[in-house]
């Protein structure tokens, strides 16, 4: 254990954990945990049913278990009062070799092994709304798959 997230808690002001995973489809999965059980979670790990999650699992199969990274805890600046935690999945002791937090951390190693570094980023692509959310706000924009529009950033532009 690196860090106790207990003390961290205390802190840092933290009052609940987002224990997470991603599941086989790339949905973020969590557990809120409220900071006065976030110890035995840090050692047991937080239960979650892996059929209800999407990680090719059956109702037969028991619960799995997210145990937390605690080296990687992000609070969240728009909600202070929350750590979020990605967690490594277990299921009867043994980490789920398919979870995707796995399969990524393998890859990195294979990577590594050989040389490289594997390096990633993030492309945000989107709308501006209207202030009801309900439409976008360049009312022109009417194309079926608007993205790459070349006339809608010529109006943004000339704006």
């Amino acid at each position: 254990m690196s860090i106790s997230l207990a003390e961290t808690a205390k802190e840092k002001g933290i009052r609940y954990f987002l224990i997470s995973f991603t599941d086989l489809f790339g949905v973020v999965r969590s557990k809120l945990v409220p900071a006065a059980a976030i110890a035995g979670m840090q050692k047991n790990g937080a239960g979650f049913a892996g059929f209800a999650a999407h990680l090719d699992m059956t109702p037969a199969d028991s619960d799995m278990f997210g145990v937390p990274d605690a080296d990687r805890l992000i609070q969240l600046p728009w909600k202070p009062e929350v750590g979020w935690l990605p967690s490594d999945i277990y299921l009867g002791g043994k980490i789920v070799a398919h979870g995707p937090r796995t399969v990524l951390k393998q890859v990195l190693a294979d990577a590594g092994e050989k040389g490289f570094q594997v390096k990633t980023g993030v492309e945000c692509e989107y709308f501006i709304l209207n202030p009801e959310g309900t439409a976008v706000a360049d009312s022109a924009d009417i194309q079926a798959k608007p993205c790459y529009d070349q006339q809608a950033l010529m109006r943004q532009i000339m704006m």
